[in-house]
Parts: C-alpha cells; sequence; structure tokens
C-alpha cells in the first residue's frame, strides 16, 4: 500500500510538471520561441506576418506593433482564414505576457503556418523600447 502511495504521488508530480512544461511553451512544440530582439529582426523582413491575439481593451493600454494584424485568441480558431493569404510567410504571434500566444502558436502550426512566438509578449517587446504604434 505504501509503495503504492508513493508511486501515485511521483505520477502526479510528473504529470502536473508536464502540464506546466506543456503550457508554458517548454515542451511539445510545433513553433519557435522568440526573444523580442529576434522578434525585431523579424519585424523588418517581407516574408513576416505579426499576429496580435490580445483583446481590444489590452490594445487600447498598450498599443500594438505596426502592421500586425489582430486576431483576438478566442476568435482565432473560426477566423484562422483571414491569414491564408501569408500561409507562406512566417507569423509572428503575440499577446500581452506570452501566455495566450502560445496556445494561439499551437493553433496557427497545427493549421500549417510557421510560427514564431514573442516570449514574453508586448511586454517584452516594451522593454526593449521597441517601436509600438
Amino acid at each position: 500500500m505504501k509503495l503504492t502511495n508513493n508511486m501515485f504521488y511521483w505520477v502526479l508530480i510528473a504529470a502536473t510538471l508536464t502540464f506546466i512544461l506543456y503550457q508554458k511553451g517548454i515542451i511539445m512544440v510545433n513553433f519557435k520561441n522568440v526573444d523580442a530582439q529576434q522578434a525585431y529582426s523579424f519585424y523588418h523582413d517581407n516574408n513576416t506576418t505579426l499576429v496580435d491575439v490580445r483583446t481590444k481593451e489590452e490594445l487600447k493600454t498598450d498599443g500594438m506593433i505596426e502592421g500586425a494584424i489582430h486576431i483576438p485568441l478566442q476568435t482565432l480558431a473560426k477566423n484562422i482564414k483571414k491569414l491564408s493569404a501569408y500561409k507562406n510567410n512566417k507569423i509572428l504571434v503575440y499577446c500581452r505576457s506570452g501566455s495566450r500566444s502560445i496556445s494561439a502558436s499551437r493553433t496557427l502550426s497545427n493549421a500549417g503556418f510557421s510560427v514564431y512566438n514573442l516570449k514574453g509578449g508586448i511586454n517584452a517587446w516594451k522593454k526593449e523600447k521597441l517601436p509600438i504604434h
């Protein structure tokens, strides 16, 4: 009985750790995580499309990266066709802090896009004093 309890405990810890790492976009990813400086280097590339998955309210508060297409995460799956013209581009996805964009990056990668997630989101972008529109 004691061995069973110990094994259950370790399985639970392993499952929790796996879940956390998955949610943070560290394991089982089909996209690349990039920092703000790497993302900025893509920004000037004509083959990169920026996708902002924040809410309208966040755009008003924090601004957005010029040229980004705004599709809130909650509506991304049903509006993915809006990005079909950019299927051959790099898709740089960002949100406020980098969490929701992980989910969006998974969705877009599964739809066949070449996706890059901005680690730290627009907060990281602003911290590097990169341009905001």
